[in-house]
């Protein structure tokens, strides 16, 4: 399944679990907020790890074929 990342800046307070669990993928840019800056830089597992891991609920992921929703 390919995944679609988005990050809710308005939920993200930048603890960088993400960053920390998916460095290809995830990044905090100058506001200390995550970004997605390369999707396909780690495994489905890995990205999914990662979301869950934030505490505020902020990444979503989506299967990009069917726009149904994985995460949260």
């Amino acid at each position: 399944m390919k995944l679609r990342i988005t990050v809710d800046r308005d939920l993200c307070i930048g603890v960088a679990n993400c960053v920390a669990i998916a460095p290809q993928v995830f990044a905090l840019d100058d506001e200390n907020r995550a970004t997605v800056v390369h999707p396909q830089g780690a495994d489905e597992g890995t990205i999914i790890n990662a979301a869950e891991s934030c505490p505020t609920l902020a990444i979503i992921l989506e299967d990009e074929e069917t726009g149904r929703k994985v995460y949260p």
